[in-house]
Parts: C-alpha cells; sequence; structure tokens
C-alpha cells in the first residue's frame, strides 16, 4: 500500500472511531438532557447489573404497577383463593376509571383470566380497579398489600397507591426495583409468566393487541409490560430469554414510544451477549409472610387509618387462636359467585405465642390477636372484615401479620398493633367478641 492510500485509509478509520465516539457521547448527552430517563439491565441468572443509569432515582411507574397489580393476582391463584374461572365484580368506581381500559358497565362481572389478559394486553385500568377492590375489599387497602409485597421482595423505593398506574404524586418506584419485580414475576410465578407473551386478546367482540412492541420483533423478548403517563414518559419493562442468557431490562421516562423501543432494543443489543450462559437459580426468594415487617417499613413511626369504604363480604367464620382453624374460607363480595371447588381443609393452627394471660409478654404496647390464617392473603382479608365489624374501636391501630412455625407448618397471625394500653386493649377484645370474633391480647 502507497503512502498515500496508508494515510487516506487511515484517515477513514480515524473518521470512523471519531463519528462512532461522537454517536456514543451524543447519545449520552441526549440521556443525560432527560431529566426523566431511568434504565437498567439485570442478567436474570446471576442478578449481576449489566447497565445501570440512574437506577435508583424516583419515577413515576405508570401502567408498571400493573406487574404488582398481577404478581397478587398469581399469589391469590396459587395459593387457591380464586381460579382463573372466578367472576369479579364490577363496582362504579372500576367502571368510571379513564381508558385504557375494556368499558366495563357497573354491576357486570369478568373472569379473572380476563382480567389478566386486559392488563397484560389492553393495560386496562378498570380491569385494575375491579380485581383490587375484590382481593383487598378497596383498591387503597390493595395498594397497601401490594407496597407490603414489595418491601418483601426488596423493593425499598417503591410506593404503591393505586392499582393501575394512573397519576398519584405518592406513587414512586425505581428502574432497580422494577428489575427486581420483573425477576421475581418470572421465578415465584413461571406457571403464570405465560400471560405476558400474549400478542392480543378478544374481549366482548372486540380484539384488543399488546402495547409492548418488541414481541415477536427483538430475538428473545418473551414480556412484561409498558407504561405511559405525561408525568412518567414512556417506560417497558422487558424479559429476554436468548441462546441460554438471560437478562431483565428497564427503561423509564422515554420521550416518545418509539425513543423508548428504540432503546430497550439497544439495551437489549448490547448487553445481551454479556450476561451469562451458567444456570438458572432463584434469585429472590419468595417471602414467607413477614406483613408486619414490611407494613413496619412502610409506616414507620405512625399509625395510618385504613380505608373502611370496601364492598359488602360475606360473614366469616370467628377463628379461635388457641384452636384449630376449620377452614380457610375466602373473603368474596356478596353479588361474586363463589369458586365451584371445595373449600380447602387447613391444619390444625395451635399459636405457641404466650399470651398476656399465660406470662411471658416483653413490655410495651398492646396488640391484639384475633385469628392465625394458613397464608397471609387470608390473614390480611380477615384483618379487613374484622375491621368493618368495629371500625370504631379499631379506628386507631394498624392491622398486621405475622409468621411463626408449628410442626414445620408455616401460619400467619392476623393482628391489630397500636393499643396504648391494657384496658384499650381488652376493651377492644370485649367489643369483638360480642361479634361473635375471637380475640385476645398481648403485650408487645
Amino acid at each position: 500500500m502507497g503512502r498515500a492510500n496508508h494515510v487516506r485509509f487511515s484517515g477513514r478509520i480515524a473518521a470512523t472511531f471519531l463519528f462512532s465516539v461522537l454517536l456514543v457521547i451524543g447519545g449520552a448527552a441526549q440521556a443525560s438532557a432527560n431529566s426523566k430517563y431511568a434504565g437498567l439491565v439485570m442478567d436474570a441468572k446471576t442478578g449481576k447489573v449489566l447497565y445501570e443509569s440512574n437506577a435508583d432515582a424516583a419515577r413515576y411507574p405508570a401502567s408498571l404497577t400493573k406487574m404488582m397489580t398481577l404478581y397478587l393476582v398469581f399469589d391469590a391463584l396459587s395459593s387457591g383463593r380464586i381460579s382463573t374461572g372466578t367472576r369479579i365484580p364490577v363496582s362504579r368506581n372500576a367502571a368510571a376509571e379513564p381508558p385504557t381500559n375494556l368499558a366495563l358497565k357497573p354491576g357486570q362481572s369478568i373472569t379473572v383470566e380476563q382480567v389478566i389478559y386486559g392488563l397484560v394486553t389492553r393495560s386496562a385500568n378498570d380491569a385494575a380497579t375491579a380485581i383490587a377492590e375484590y382481593l383487598g375489599g378497596s383498591e387503597a387497602k390493595f395498594a397497601s398489600m401490594m407496597t407490603a409485597k414489595a418491601r418483601q421482595l426488596g423493593m425499598s423505593r417503591t410506593t404503591f397507591k393505586n392499582a393501575h398506574g394512573l397519576p398519584n404524586s405518592e406513587q414512586k418506584s425505581t428502574a432497580r426495583d422494577m428489575a427486581r419485580l420483573g425477576i421475581a414475576l418470572r421465578e415465584h410465578h413461571a406457571r403464570y409468566y405465560k400471560y405476558f407473551s400474549t400478542r392480543s386478546f378478544t374481549y366482548n367482540k372486540r380484539r384488543y393487541g399488546n402495547h409492548n412492541n418488541l414481541l415477536g420483533r427483538v430475538e428473545g423478548v418473551d414480556g412484561i409490560k409498558t407504561g405511559y403517563t405525561r408525568a412518567s414518559g414512556f417506560n417497558l419493562v422487558s424479559s429476554v430469554n436468548a441462546n441460554g442468557r438471560s437478562i431483565v431490562a428497564v427503561v423509564m421516562g422515554g420521550r416518545t414510544s418509539r425513543s423508548r423501543d428504540a432503546q430497550m432494543a439497544k439495551l437489549i443489543k448490547t448487553y445481551m451477549d454479556g450476561a451469562s450462559t451458567g444456570r438458572d437459580r432463584m434469585l429472590i426468594a419468595k417471602a414467607p409472610g413477614g406483613a408486619s415487617s414490611a407494613f413496619a417499613a412502610m409506616i414507620p413511626g405512625s399509625r395510618v387509618p385504613l380505608p373502611t369504604d370496601r364492598p359488602e363480604v360475606e360473614t366469616l367464620t370467628a377463628y379461635a387462636p388457641e384452636q384449630p382453624v376449620r377452614a380457610a374460607a375466602s373473603v368474596m363480595p356478596v353479588s361474586a359467585p363463589r369458586p365451584q371447588e371445595p373449600v380447602r381443609q387447613v391444619a390444625s393452627a395451635i399459636d405457641p405465642m404466650p399470651t398476656a394471660s399465660t406470662g411471658g409478654a416483653a413490655v410495651g404496647g398492646w396488640l391484639i390477636q384475633v385469628a392465625s390464617m394458613p397464608s397471609e392473603d387470608e390473614a390480611l382479608l380477615f384483618l379487613a372484615e374484622i375491621e368493618k365489624k368495629a371500625p370504631t374501636v379499631l379506628a386507631s391501630v394498624v392491622p398486621i401479620t405475622e409468621t411463626f412455625e408449628k410442626g414445620g407448618v408455616t401460619y400467619h397471625r392476623a393482628r391489630f398493633v397500636g393499643f396504648d394500653s391494657k384496658s384499650d386493649a381488652w376493651g377492644a377484645c370485649a367489643t369483638l367478641k360480642k361479634k361473635s370474633v375471637s380475640c385476645y391480647a398481648v403485650q408487645q
């Protein structure tokens, strides 16, 4: 090669290199110029963070919120409290949710599976509120359950105030927390995760396509969820499995859906090859319960009033903490048909916790216990029903659950904490016993 050609060739290399550098710098400058942007790529086999930008900065999740709504729906399915065929009643409140929605009408009902498809594809706000009211007694109470579950999953910077993601200034999360939730959905609910790959869903003779434009377009993408509000910008969490590698990637705050999708595709292309090809392992442990610590983290040093505007529910059997639990009856609205499977029989739950009457209690405030249940969800729903039975005496205390083990089986205490004195706690128990609710007081 002559000197002149060598100089020209070297010049082209230098120009190409400079152009590449400018592209990287320009991309970085563009991302930094967008104050809403946050992103993260996590190796789903090892938990290693392959890329992050503003990953712990508070962001509005928008409809990424529905990932947690679905996590709790999958929890309820796994525990047998509901089935995919259980019909969910639609309240006026749910039917009034703005688009996107399924145009549900007050008084109608929709199956759990239709709710799931509606959330995954259409991102239906009315369906999200309907299932929240059904599982939580009210959407506000369900949002508290969502936040408690977030804490259990290690999502320390996430707070939920609704089940759909419509604007609420207090509802915030981070790219890192959303990546954890994406991995938890895959690990804890592999049986139901397949719903996230649904390309379209037909309801009431209308077909709804999935908002996730990367499904079928980017190799390995199998879900998870999009989101958008004016305040949040365009969000996307993607799960990718290809060639023995697996990642979960998050983009939040995109200026347009197209730029968000392009950024996600770029992250996948850039970091997928660097992901591990090793064996799969559990990255996020399933919480055995522990809602008490979750609620404590959510409401430190304060007593937060809980909603009382719940739909009517069936009367529950009063469970005596010192006696075997006879049946795990789910709390269900009167208007909703019960699932067509028999009520599960559960093992005897004798709570070994010493009470105020037997000695051994720690010094501190007072709490009351109303049940020991086989699952956390049932304990939370039972607490919601008890609150409705005695709203006055329970107005200034906080419902929690707390786990204990007996014979190798985990149970969940249903409790109200925050009584100032023994007389207050005993008085509350006296009131509840008049309403056929078993109760005893414990000094903390």
